[in-house]
């Protein structure tokens, strides 16, 4: 039987959840718009037209939410800092309102017990900062500086665990080259410059938390996948390289400081040809405390010819007739311990910490209680796998399930239910999953 006790007494049990997703109140008390709050506007772009405007409604229950996250046993509560609320004008003036909320929700969690962990920047970028390029721009490096100076000296007393940047490849890809998610722009070259940018801003963000909160526990989340070619063929092992490249090379190997990822495929050189400006490769590093990973699924590619420059694509887990989630997503604990093998391998890292890992399944609600025995299963093959990986010797100090309660899941609206907590949308109750139970058994074992 998996016991929660067999991770060490030191271990980070926690849920994660991201101030747009989550918070709602989204023109309250100052805060301006965010990029998701306008790109919801879009026709078509979130399913169902759904916005984050409520959400969950964290902002005016975040103390009953965060007595939930204790009630289920967790020790440690990450959320993030909507930049919005903090400088509406995305830089300038400090807005105090948006300060005093977040010291709020972080002397709740140390009242009840709970380690805040907060992440600078979970998406939400400011919708006037975005005006001006924003991720495109280079002026954004010196506007995120200003961003974390003004949070490492608000929280920084209290506050001794960070995590830079969410998952940079997500926000640079979907959001500037593929436009699924906002700023919902479509361009190799904005891609390309948000890239530059996020590396630089990982390790600035890092620098500038160093600095006036030199006790902290500095981190930064990558999001990751075991990348596995459909065949042993020689164009899908490259086009699994390529991929590879991009998912989980891009943003971890500027920050251990070895520069961008170079290949034998001429995939960099292609994609260098669009960009002229990289630049500043030493800035880029900078000696994390750890390493957040956020791990749901592999990813099975072949060769598509058809693909421009990565001349790759998905095989798709339906398609393979393997266990799957939801969101089309492959169940496979064993390829969550080779990730987590394959990051260990770079051996710059101090530590590893699983910042994400969950599953969206679809939940009903029925008679005050949802039966989500998936879930559970999910939880209980990648915890097996994930305490696998910590016996044979590899550092990993801290497990967030993704995450505390439904809520609005990017494009995917409120279609998408990752939760322990199941949330009604239209009357904000909570109701805690079979699944939210069977984490509070853990940890009486």
């Amino acid at each position: 039987m998996l016991k929660a006790s067999a991770f060490g007494e030191d271990f980070h049990w926690g849920v994660a959840i991201a101030a747009a997703q989550n918070e709602g109140a989204v023109q309250e008390d100052g805060r301006s718009l965010s990029i998701w709050d306008v790109f919801a506007r879009r026709k078509g772009a979130i399913k169902k037209g759904a916005k984050p405007s409520v959400a969950c409604d964290f902002y005016h229950r975040y103390k009953d939410d965060i007595l939930l996250a204790k009630a289920l046993g967790f020790n440690s509560f990450r959320f993030s800092i909507s930049w919005s609320r903090v400088l509406p004008d995305g830089s300038g003036k400090v807005n105090e309102a948006g300060i005093r909320f977040y010291n709020e929700v972080i002397d709740e969690c140390l009242r009840v017990g709970l380690i805040p962990f907060v992440t600078l920047y979970h998406w939400d970028l400011p919708q006037v900062l975005q005006q001006e390029g924003g991720w495109e721009s280079p002026l954004i490096n010196r506007w995120f500086k200003h961003f974390a100076k003004i949070c490492a000296k608000a929280f920084g007393d209290r506050v001794k665990h960070w995590l830079v940047l969410n998952e940079p490849v997500g926000f640079t890809s979907l959001g500037y080259m593929l436009g699924k998610h906002a700023p919902g722009k479509k361009s190799l070259e904005g891609f390309l410059k948000s890239v530059h940018h996020a590396a630089l801003a990982q390790a600035d963000g890092g620098r500038v938390l160093r600095q006036y909160i030199p006790d902290a526990k500095i981190g930064t989340t990558f999001s990751c996948s075991e990348i596995i070619p459909y065949t042993d063929r020689p164009e899908d092992l490259q086009a699994a390289r390529r991929l590879d490249l991009l998912m989980n090379r891009l943003f971890i190997e500027p920050l251990l400081g070895k520069g961008f990822p170079e290949d034998d495929m001429g995939l960099m050189d292609k994609m260098w040809r669009q960009n002229q400006s990289w630049k500043y490769v030493d800035r880029m590093q900078f000696d994390m405390d750890f390493i957040g990973l956020q791990n749901y699924f592999p990813v099975v590619v072949k060769h598509s010819p058809f693909i421009p420059i990565l001349q790759a694509t998905e095989v798709k887990p339906a398609v393979r007739k393997v266990p799957h989630t939801a969101m089309g997503w492959e169940i496979n604990p064993a390829s969550f311990y080779n990730i987590i093998k394959r990051f260990w391998k770079y051996g710059a890292i101090r530590e590893l910490m699983i910042t994400e890992n969950g599953a969206a399944f679809k939940d009903t609600l029925s008679q005050g209680r949802v039966n989500d025995p998936e879930r559970i299963a999910y939880f209980q093959s990648h915890l097996a796998a994930l305490l696998q990986a910590k016996k044979e010797g590899i550092k990993i100090s801290g497990y967030f399930a993704w995450t505390l309660m439904d809520n609005f899941e990017w494009a995917e609206g409120y279609e998408a239910r990752f939760g322990l907590v199941h949330v009604d949308f239209k009357t904000q109750l909570r109701t805690i999953k079979d699944s939210g139970h069977w984490w509070k058994e853990l940890f009486r074992t």
